[in-house]
């Protein structure tokens, strides 16, 4: 018995030297990472390199193969340490929301600004919705509700997707939540696991990113090109897949850019998606904002796997009440419902109720607001030389100045009065702005940049 216990306090010590170790090597590439970051901002390199990961991959797993360790256990934990290094790097990476928070600062100072950073509409939301708060709340909607949302709503909202897509839906297959930013957020992190990977194509909002990296997820970045309009190549969405990667993420009509993939494309991409059994996450917030009939939504594919994200934000205004949803199979919806269960236990019933009487709100003259306001930015940013693809839908121009280095635009402008979003908060985009249509001000806005773009000479 003595033997047995000596050593295991000789193997106890042997674990301990290894963690510290281990520890002591974590805090070496931690330093390292950090430098490495220093220099790609020096120099405007890419955060995440994709070739290059792919290359520390193929280390990983031929050193797994010699150590004896399944790859897999190798490539997961090494998709942790690539995640710490891309936190790191990216920690002073300027975003539309640091902008916008700069902007009220100046506002509060006395200063006047056209907000052209942020997607919020000025839209008068539905004045259903204000007398449905008050009925709302002495109809005695002030009670604790289920975290997946009221079963009126529910169905509602079920019966809107069968109109719209002429899909099979129910309210099993809805999740009420604090707008469509926590349908992401609860998608990726219930339905996908630490060490697993989530497949992004940018530019995009850079929740997705930042959500999956929270919850140890890595993401596999597909970078498109304002010269390919935007569209991605199959062929990388086949290159970057692995046996790791378990979703992918689909954002149309595009924020940043008003993409509305060709329904060729999207057909490919479902079918990519089901031959390796991804979930497809399709946040589709801007549907209703749609400049041509090109428009087709994840629903209509009735793929199992599908996640789709809608919120009220956009279409109805009413960003401040914070009310979206998430349609999925039953059986994933109930998954998601229980992180709601376990940090929010579910959206004020006066909120759902309001959203409810505000279903049928006619969106159709917002709809027309929208388009002529990007008409109006795309305009002038023609005039001013900016490069940019025409937006098929949401609130937004994502526009290159040649030659400029997009944060100092930005920069310029905010001096001047008119906040845009940097494109670097969308993925390496350094060269680019993004443009939101969401003001009345846009001529205003418009032609400050005009003179800005005009004025100055940029070198890189």
């Amino acid at each position: 018995m003595s033997s047995a216990t000596d050593r295991m306090e000789e193997l106890r010590r042997r674990m301990d030297e290894i963690t510290v170790s281990m520890i002591r090597l974590l805090k070496e590439r931690i330093d390292t990472s950090t430098s490495i970051g220093d220099l790609k901002r020096l120099h405007n390199i890419p955060i995440i390199d994709e070739s290059r990961e792919d290359e520390i991959r193929k280390m990983a797993m031929k050193t797994a193969d010699q150590e004896g360790i399944a790859q897999d256990v190798a490539v997961r934990f090494l998709n942790r340490l690539l995640n710490k290094s891309a936190m790191l790097q990216s920690k002073d990476s300027p975003t539309h929301l640091a902008i916008f928070a700069r902007a009220k600062a100046m506002e509060r100072e006395g200063r006047a600004i056209i907000h052209m950073e942020v997607g919020e509409p000025d839209f008068e939301p539905p004045q259903a919705a204000g007398r449905a708060l008050l009925e709302g709340f002495s109809a005695g909607h002030t009670k604790y509700g289920l975290p997946a949302g009221d079963a009126r709503l529910r169905d509602a909202l079920a019966e809107d997707i069968r109109r719209r897509y002429g899909v099979a839906s129910s309210g099993e297959g809805i999740m009420v939540t604090p707008g469509a930013r926590f349908a992401v957020f609860a998608g990726i992190t219930t339905l996908l696991h630490p060490g697993d990977e989530i497949m992004l194509i940018e530019p995009t909002w850079p929740a997705y990113r930042e959500a999956a990296i929270y919850h140890g997820v890595k993401p596999r970045i597909i970078r498109t090109t304002l010269e390919s309009g935007w569209e991605p190549s199959m062929e990388d969405l086949e290159r970057a897949a692995t046996p790791q990667t378990k979703m992918i993420v689909l954002s149309y009509p595009s924020n940043p850019t008003g993409k509305i993939l060709p329904r060729r494309l999207l057909d490919d991409i479902m079918d990519f998606a089901a031959r390796r059994d991804l979930y497809v996450l399709s946040d589709e917030i801007y549907r209703d904002y749609t400049m041509r009939g090109n428009y087709c939504s994840v629903l209509e594919y009735a793929y199992p796997k599908s996640i789709i994200t809608q919120s009220f934000s956009k279409s109805h205004a009413l960003m401040g009440l914070r009310i979206g949803y998430a349609a999925a199979a039953p059986d994933i919806i109930r998954r998601m419902t229980a992180a709601s269960a376990l940090c929010l236990t579910g959206v004020a019933g006066v909120i759902q109720y309001a959203a409810l009487k505000s279903l049928r709100y006619d969106t159709a003259p917002n709809v027309k607001t929208m388009r002529e306001r990007l008409g109006i930015i795309s305009k002038v940013a023609r005039r001013a030389g900016l490069e940019f693809v025409e937006p098929d839908g949401a609130m937004y121009v994502f526009a290159r100045v040649p030659g400029a280095d997009g944060m100092d635009v930005v920069e310029r402008c905010l001096e001047r009065g008119l906040a845009l979003a940097p494109g670097s908060g969308f993925g390496h985009y350094p060269e680019f702005v993004r443009i939101s249509a969401g003001t009345g001000q846009v001529e205003s806005g418009m032609n400050i940049l005009h003179d800005v773009v005009r004025e100055h000479t940029w070198k890189r």
